[in-house]
């Protein structure tokens, strides 16, 4: 990398505020591409990093790969390159095209654009800014967004946990009370070695609760924020899986339950559960009931099962049905995992 010195440059005797550029399709950001930002935001007043939308190569949405940089770089300008260019190479027409993309979208002249990659002659060229490259030949972090695609969980080392627990494939397990969901999210986050999420709503309704032993709407779509934050908090030191034990399909059953009808608010955290989970399993009913004094009988339970699997098939969900001991059932969760 050449020696660039200072950040405020002085022309003419006036302070002058220093640019830089990072662009990319982060996909996904890792630590090479840390090691880019971090050597910008060394030399620069002011960094901006451009943010490809990139279908063709990654299905993490760009505002997902944005919100990466923006929480971990709080400082940095991100702009999300919606409308950029899907065509790259050396053409000079594919070179032209990318040029007056980045000049359109960028708010202000560069002064220094950063980068490892070929394309950071021409770009800085056609900015007028100076040409700064960071660890061309992986020698700093020998890492590559390919190599990370292939396996994330292999090279988990080179992400840093904000970005790997969008890597995480969430496992839900659902089912009517007394069906062992809890039981068996312990025990498969044992068997693969990684976190669980218990219920909340148990904890949440003994504090809750009214004299008749229900919680408002309100309260439902409190517990369900809390129980998907304990999701997100717990897929920061999750492996490859998180097991969930329940989510807002079965808060909207109760809001039913209590009420006679489900506020839209747990509609909407149901409908967004459909990409929340990339696995999705509801436990039989096929184990002894156990009343533990807080349940309701077993015709609650049958009904209860009966109105979360029509809930599933109103949001087009497709589901495994687990039975037997919970041997059994792990032996089938692996069974489905290998096949998803």
């Amino acid at each position: 990398m050449e020696e660039v010195v200072e950040t405020t440059r002085t022309v003419y005797g006036q302070s002058c505020v220093t640019t830089g550029l990072v662009l990319g399709k982060f996909a996904p950001f890792h630590k090479g591409h840390q090691l880019l930002v971090d050597t910008a935001r060394k030399l620069c007043d002011r960094l901006y990093v451009l943010i490809y939308d990139s279908r063709d190569v990654t299905d993490i949405p760009l505002y997902i790969r944005a919100n990466w940089i923006r929480t971990l770089y709080p400082d940095v300008i991100v702009i999300e390159g919606w409308g950029a260019p899907s065509e790259s190479g050396h053409d000079p027409d594919v070179m032209q095209l990318q040029e007056d993309y980045i000049r359109r979208v960028i708010p202000e002249p560069i002064t220094y654009f950063f980068s490892s990659e070929w394309y950071g002659e021409h770009v800085s060229r056609a900015l007028g800014a100076t040409n700064v490259v960071v660890d061309e030949d992986r020698d700093e972090v020998p890492i590559s967004g390919t190599r990370v695609r292939k396996n994330p969980h292999e090279t988990k080392d080179f992400l840093d946990p904000y970005v790997y627990k969008d890597h995480v494939e969430r496992v839900v397990l659902l089912g009517a009370e007394s069906t062992g969901k809890s039981t068996l999210a312990k025990a498969l986050a044992e068997h693969f070695l990684t976190a669980h999420v218990p219920e909340h709503g148990r904890d949440f309704w003994a504090l809750h609760h009214d004299e008749g032993g229900r919680l408002t709407s309100e309260q439902l779509i409190e517990l369900i924020c809390e129980h998907e934050a304990n999701e997100d908090e717990a897929s920061l030191s999750a492996e490859q899986y998180l097991f969930v034990d329940t989510n807002a399909i079965t808060t909207c059953y109760y809001d039913l339950f209590y009420h006679g009808s489900i506020h839209p608010e747990l509609l909407k955290h149901a409908r967004l559960a459909t990409d929340r989970y990339q696995h999705w399993f509801v436990l039989d009913t096929d184990i002894p009931f156990e009343q533990d004094g807080t349940r309701e009988d077993m015709a609650h339970r049958e009904a209860m099962q009966k109105a979360i699997l029509e809930h599933l098939k109103v949001l087009g969900v497709h589901y495994t049905l687990l039975t037997g001991s919970v041997e059994e059932r792990i032996g089938q969760v692996k069974t489905a995992l290998k096949m998803g």
